[in-house]
């Protein structure tokens, strides 16, 4: 495919020699800023570096690292059609025109391709906004030198899209203030937070740390670059479309004004992205302190507030980042939330499901990944009850799967013979004209737990209590 037809080649970015190292009189390890390094020393930026951090961002070895990790992260391919597999190729090809273009302002960013994802919510979506793979390289260029810069200034109680920080470090952080008495939450709903950032607003607090107008009209480029949907092109005239290397930090931006507010109000939260919860100490303080933020969100920032979704309640009831919250003993404790119960069982209904078309060997991969990883997420709650019911259901899935594709009777008597059964169980398992569900309840002393193990699948029950702290 020829990714630059149609009046895109002039909008690609050129990056000079991708595999150039940082010259040694640098004295610093490939990839580390030259930002992160005044950062670690010095709140105040000076003018000289402030002033020059577009040719930061488009050093040789920035951008080598952009490449990498937009390599690296794979994905779909934009509007243009080029996927990640070709883009080496296309920038050894183009090396300097674009980085000329980009330093000297005449580059412009492609539309964004739309994508539509489902929700939690039964018939509503999340749009994606896709760029092209070298405008991934671009904006991930740009957001290596920013977030040295922000990081600084961020605020300790955010933990979305940030180095070394995650979901557990936000659950423990809320755990830290119900252990103090901050029982009752607001949970704060930003509705249609990445579609409705107000570009003005975000260009003005970007500015006030970016000092090189040439970065500042970049990133505004990105934000007014449009999307395309099904063909047609449209405007964007506000938001931050998700899906691309700079939207996370922008996000952050964005929200630590709101993060700061907070802080100058006394209150404990702990923000992920979007999603913001405040912990107070009693229901008339939180119903307070919702009443009372409400107009800063919507009257400063320019943000819209879901009233339906954003809700005082005691910890009890709240779910955050697929938990729940309990307390025993005085001490507050995790538990899987039932929506997350209800969707982790959904996913493994269909792989697992008789009818998928997967190969036995694609379906124990699938289960493996799709296991470890859930478990892995909620290692932090205490499920102990639950991995083992749900253990219990899934190898019966397993059971029902393997029987319907023993279809003739003679097949059922040579896998079940194959299993050591005595010929009196073999005879009637093969025999059964019970349906396959109930089948798979007896097949239980032919195909136990641990050769369902040893056939691939993972017992969830078994490697939550390798990975849980409370087990």
């Amino acid at each position: 495919m020829n990714a630059t037809k149609d009046g895109f080649k002039d909008r690609q970015l050129h990056i000079e020699d991708y595999r150039m190292g940082i010259p040694a009189e640098q004295g610093k390890q490939a990839g580390v800023s030259a930002y992160r390094r005044i950062a670690e020393t010095d709140s105040t930026i000076t003018d000289l570096w402030a002033n020059s951090l577009l040719e930061l961002i488009l050093r040789g070895d920035n951008l080598n690292k952009a490449y990498l990790q937009v390599k690296r992260n794979k994905g779909k391919g934009g509007i243009d059609g080029m996927q990640v597999d070709e883009l080496l190729p296309f920038l050894r090809e183009n090396q300097s025109t674009i980085i000329e273009q980009v330093r000297n302002g005449s580059y412009k960013p492609n539309p964004v391709r739309r994508v539509e994802i489902p929700k939690e919510e039964k018939g509503k979506t999340r749009g994606l906004g896709i760029p092209t793979v070298v405008d991934r390289v671009i904006q991930q260029a740009i957001a290596q030198e920013l977030i040295p810069l922000y990081e600084v200034r961020f605020s300790d109680s955010s933990f979305g899209f940030r180095p070394k920080r995650g979901c557990h470090d936000a659950l423990r952080q809320v755990q830290k203030y119900v252990n103090e008495g901050y029982v009752y939450a607001v949970g704060m709903d930003l509705e249609k937070f990445f579609d409705t950032v107000n570009h003005s607003k975000l260009i003005e607090v970007l500015s006030r740390t970016i000092k090189d107008g040439r970065v500042i009209s970049l990133i505004h480029k990105y934000l007014n670059a449009g999307v395309m949907k099904d063909g047609v092109f449209e405007k964007t005239e506000y938001g931050v479309p998700q899906g691309g290397p700079l939207s996370p930090l922008l996000a952050n931006v964005m929200l630590n004004e709101l993060d700061k507010e907070l802080e100058r109000r006394g209150h404990r939260f702990v923000r992920y992205a979007d999603d913001c919860m405040i912990l107070c100490r009693s229901r008339k303080s939180a119903e307070r302190t919702l009443e009372n933020i409400v107009p800063y969100i919507e009257g400063r920032l320019f943000l819209k507030v879901n009233r339906t979704k954003t809700t005082v309640s005691h910890i009890s009831k709240i779910k955050y980042l697929g938990y729940a919250f309990y307390r025993r003993q005085k001490k507050c404790r995790f538990r899987v939330h039932p929506k997350s119960i209800k969707k982790m069982k959904d996913n493994l209904r269909i792989l697992l499901g008789r009818n998928n078309g997967m190969g036995n060997k694609v379906r124990e991969q699938k289960q493996k990944q799709f296991a470890t990883g859930w478990v892995n997420y909620y290692a932090m709650a205490d499920m102990k009850n639950l991995m083992q019911e749900t253990d219990e259901w899934m190898r019966r899935k397993i059971r029902a799967v393997y029987w319907k594709q023993w279809k003739k009777v003679r097949t059922r008597y040579k896998m079940l013979q194959g299993l050591h059964l005595p010929d009196w169980q073999v005879h009637k398992l093969a025999n059964s004209r019970k349906g396959i569900w109930n089948t798979a309840q007896v097949l239980s002393t032919a195909l136990t737990k641990q050769i369902i193990v040893r056939l691939g699948y993972v017992s969830m029950s078994d490697y939550y209590q390798k990975v849980c702290e409370n087990y």
